[in-house]
C-alpha cells in the first residue's frame, strides 16, 4: 500500500493532542473541538502545548489548592489582566517537569496569541463574562535579517556533501552510503523552496521527470505541482537509480522518495541534521536550517524576477508579508 507521509503526521499529532487532553481541565477539549474547522492539526497542538504551561502556572500561583484538572472555567474569569502579564513576565525563565526553559520575544507573544484565541472562544459563547487577554497589548517584535546563503556558498555546500574532505575516515566510509541522496535533498530545497516537511513526504510516484515536476502537499492539505530546474531532475536521477538498486524486495513496496539507511521515509529532524553537519563546514558562523535554505531561494528567486507576488505564489505564502519578512530578502 503506497504510504502517505501527511496522513501518518496527522495520526501522530492527533494522539499527541489526546494525550496532553487528558491533563487538562474538561472545557479544553471544548475548545480544541470548536476550532477544528478552522485550524490545522499542527495549530492546534501548538495551542495546547501552550495552554498545558499556562495551567502549570495557575496551578502553582492562584490555585494552589486545586489539581489542574479542578480549575473552572469560573476561576478563569476571576482573573484580571495583570494576571496574564504575570503569566508571560513567568514564561521569561522557568521550570518545567525538571526542564528549564526560556522565552524571547517571538515565544512570548505566541503564547499570549493562543490564550487570546483561548479566552476569545469562551467569551464568544459567553462562557465567560469578558475577554481579559483583548487589552494586553502584544510583544514588540524586533525585525531580523534573512540569514541565506550566498551563490558561492551555495556552490560549497553541495561541493562538501559531494566529497566532504574535512570528514574523517570512518565518516567517510558512512557517507558513501549517504551521498546520492544527500546531495539530492540539499539541491531539491536549494532548487525548489519547499518545506522540510513537503521534502520528506514526497514519493517517487509523486515526481514526473517528463514536465521536470512533483506533486508536495502544502500546508492545509492541498496539493500543487512544484516545477524543478535540470540541476534538480539530475540529483534526483541519481539518487534514485542507486536507492532502487539497493533497496531489499521484501521492502519494494515502499514509495517514499527519501529513505534512511535502515530503508524508512527520513524523518524532518534526520534532514536538519543532515543541513546543519554539511552548513557547520561551509559557513560555521551561520546558523543554516532546512528553512534558511528555502530563504535562499526565496531571496534568489525575487532577485531574478522583481516580483514578490510570483515568490509567494511559489512558496505557497497567501500573504506576501510572510515572504517579505521572512523568506525574501528585499531592498
Amino acid at each position: 500500500m503506497k504510504e502517505n507521509y501527511f496522513i501518518e503526521r496527522k495520526i501522530s499529532v492527533n494522539k499527541k493532542i489526546n494525550e496532553i487532553l487528558v491533563d487538562l481541565p474538561y472545557y479544553v477539549n471544548e475548545f480544541i473541538v470548536g476550532i477544528e474547522n478552522r485550524s490545522s492539526e499542527l495549530t492546534r497542538l501548538n495551542y495546547l502545548l501552550d495552554l498545558r504551561i499556562f495551567f502549570d502556572y495557575l496551578q502553582r500561583t492562584k490555585f494552589t489548592s486545586k489539581k489542574i484538572k479542578e480549575i473552572e472555567l469560573a476561576d478563569l474569569d476571576n482573573l484580571t489582566s495583570t494576571d496574564i502579564e504575570a503569566y508571560l513576565n513567568y514564561t521569561n525563565a522557568y521550570k518545567y517537569y525538571g526542564k528549564y526553559l526560556t522565552n524571547g520575544e517571538r515565544g512570548k507573544s505566541r503564547k499570549l496569541s493562543s490564550l487570546r484565541t483561548f479566552f476569545k472562544y469562551f467569551f464568544n459563547k459567553d462562557k465567560l463574562s469578558k475577554n481579559i487577554t483583548a487589552k494586553l497589548s502584544m510583544p514588540k517584535l524586533h525585525d531580523k535579517a534573512i540569514i541565506r546563503l550566498e551563490n558561492e556558498e551555495m556552490i560549497n555546500l553541495l561541493n562538501v556533501a559531494n566529497s566532504p574532505t574535512q570528514f574523517s575516515d570512518m565518516e567517510k566510509s558512512f557517507h558513501k552510503h549517504t551521498q546520492k541522496r544527500d546531495v539530492a535533498i540539499l539541491t531539491t530545497l536549494l532548487g525548489t523552496g519547499i518545506r522540510v516537511s513537503e521534502c520528506v513526504g514526497l514519493n517517487v510516484s509523486d515526481i514526473d521527470f517528463n514536465i521536470n515536476g512533483f506533486k508536495v502537499t502544502r500546508k492545509g492539505g492541498n496539493q500543487v505541482i512544484v516545477y524543478f530546474p535540470e540541476e534538480v531532475k539530475t540529483a534526483l536521477k541519481e539518487y534514485i537509480d542507486e536507492r532502487n538498486c539497493s533497496i531489499e524486495t521484501s521492502t519494494q513496496n515502499i514509495d517514499a522518495l527519501f529513505l534512511s539507511l535502515q530503508k524508512r521515509r527520513i524523518t524532518v529532524r534526520s534532514v536538519e541534521k543532515l543541513v546543519k553537519k554539511y552548513a557547520q563546514i561551509i559557513v560555521p558562523l551561520k546558523h543554516i536550517t532546512p528553512h534558511k535554505l528555502r530563504s535562499t531561494f526565496g531571496t534568489n528567486l525575487y532577485n531574478e524576477t522583481e516580483d514578490i507576488y510570483v515568490v509567494a505564489e511559489i512558496l505557497g505564502h497567501k500573504n506576501i508579508n510572510t515572504t517579505k519578512k521572512y523568506y525574501a530578502a528585499t531592498s
